[in-house]
Order: structure tokens, then sequence, then C-alpha cells
């Protein structure tokens, strides 16, 4: 079956997955069947990261939007190899929303956020797609490097299982603080960090069949370690990847 965009000159046609997609044996004679997403352009048209930052700062502290072009700088930075990718989310986060935040004061504006993005920003192909998991039996895992803080809620409104995120230091205190705990869930971070999941969860991967989705090639892999890995409105970089390697291509509306 083919889609296409409805608004605009479409690039592509619009894949659906189909079964033939997927092996005859998937998930036959397995205990476990997960499905993993990325969230950010796998789940999302656009990334939430920025667009979190400004919602917050916008309804707690205006005057925090003045420092924005400290965040483009700070971007820079991170392009420039002069800080790391966790240490840029660190001092973002400082700038636009506060290095040290009470949590009951925050979570309403997280939970608004998290409405917004449900609303406009979720693509209806990864909607469906995720259905189909969920019918075909799969636990539904969000694994992203965005913050646990605000993917939760829109990992519930999702209909996800259960989600991988990165997390804040103080992630169960009453203060949200601008440090990361542990790893960015970032590449070959995010794999560590499924398989400790998969771990604390009792899943053995020989008695699991796995699904996995992202756009970015960072998250190769996550990909090579599933069965069966989609690059998902890939950029160009991935969809190289995956057209060496014969993974299938899908591009959600």
């Amino acid at each position: 079956m083919v889609h296409y965009r409805l608004h605009g000159k479409p690039k592509r046609p619009i894949r659906t997955i189909k079964r033939r997609d997927y092996p005859k044996s998937f998930g036959h004679g397995m205990t476990h069947r997960l499905a993993i997403y990325d969230m950010d352009r796998t789940v999302t048209f656009t990334g939430t990261y920025t667009g979190f930052l400004i919602h917050v700062a916008r309804a707690m502290a205006p005057w925090r939007l003045v420092l924005f072009p400290c965040v483009i700088l700070l971007m820079l930075a991170y392009v420039m190899k002069l800080i790391t990718r966790q240490r840029l989310k660190e001092l973002n986060q400082a700038l636009m929303i506060g290095s040290n935040v009470q949590r009951a004061k925050l979570m309403p504006h997280v939970e608004s956020y998290a409405e917004r993005v449900v609303a406009k920003n979720v693509r209806a192909g990864a909607l469906a797609q995720i259905a189909r998991d969920k019918a075909d039996g799969c636990t539904l895992v969000l694994a992203t490097a965005s913050y646990r803080l605000y993917v939760e809620p829109i990992a519930r409104r999702l209909g996800f299982d259960a989600v991988i995120a990165t997390d804040h230091l103080s992630q169960d205190l009453r203060y949200v603080r601008a440090k990361i705990a542990g790893e960015n869930c970032y590449d070959t971070g995010k794999l560590r960090m499924i398989k400790a999941w998969m771990a604390a969860e009792a899943i053995d991967r020989t008695t699991t069949h796995i699904r996995a989705y992202s756009d970015h090639v960072s998250d190769a892999p996550m990909l090579e370690y599933a069965d069966v890995p989609f690059a998902s409105n890939p950029h160009k970089p991935l969809a190289k990847l995956a057209a060496e390697r014969g993974w299938t291509r899908v591009d959600w509306n």
C-alpha cells in the first residue's frame, strides 16, 4: 500500500509497512516481543528539546527568552566539539529553565507541552505503526535521548508501555536539577541503556524478538541489535546505511 502527502509536492511515496517486511517467523516461539521506537523525527516531525525549553521558559520565566541566543552559541560550541552533547543539554536547561526548579511548579507545564507535541507534532504513519505493533502483541518501548521528564507524559498519551530516556540527577526528588544522571541516551549509550532495561525486566535477548525504528544514523547500534530494523524517515546517512545493510526504509506522513 502506498500513501502520498496531502499537502505540498511529494518527493517520494510514503510506504506503509506490510507483513512481508517482517520475517515469517516473527515472534514464533519467543517469550517477548519488543517494538522499540526513537522519538524525535521518528515518531515526531521535528525535534522536541528546543521546543520544550522555549515552552517552559515562556510559561515560567519569560525573561529567560532573551537568553535564547546563548543557546545557539552553545550549539555552535557543541558542533565545534568544545563541549559534549550531555553538557550542552545541562547548560541549555540551566539557561532557559533554571538550574534547580521545583518539580511541582514545573510539571503542569511539562504536561501541557506533552499535549502540544501529541496534538501537533506526531506523524500519523507512526501512530498507525504503533497500533499495528500493539495489535501484534509487542511491548512498546520509547527509547530517546530526550529527557524522561517530558518523554514519559508523551509516551503515556501515545500508549507506550516503557520509556528509556535521559534522566535528571534528581529524577525522583522535589527539585529538577540541570544535571544528567548517568548516560545521555544516545548512540551506543542508548543501546547500553536498552540492554540494562531488558536485564532489569528479566527479558532474555535469546528469547526476544525486536523491531526497531529510527530516523538517525546515531541509532545504528540499536538497529543492528534488532531482528527487524526500520530506517524511518531517515536522513541521508541512515538512508545510505540502510541501503547497504538491506534494512527496510519507511517514510511516514
